[in-house]
């Protein structure tokens, strides 16, 4: 996948997490959160390195 890729997919992952707290599914939204940092710290992680 591309950089854009990962990011849009960041990104609707982090859009989804909203929608599901809004909706009150708490633990749902809980971790799509958490899968949305650790997508998002993991790309730029790989990014700062070079890879």
């Amino acid at each position: 996948m591309s950089d854009f890729t990962k990011d849009v997919f960041t990104g609707l992952i982090f859009l989804i997490g909203i929608l599901g707290f809004i909706s009150g599914e708490f633990i749902v939204s809980s971790t799509l959160f958490a899968a949305s940092a650790i997508s998002s710290n993991v790309l730029m992680t790989r990014r700062l390195a070079g890879k």
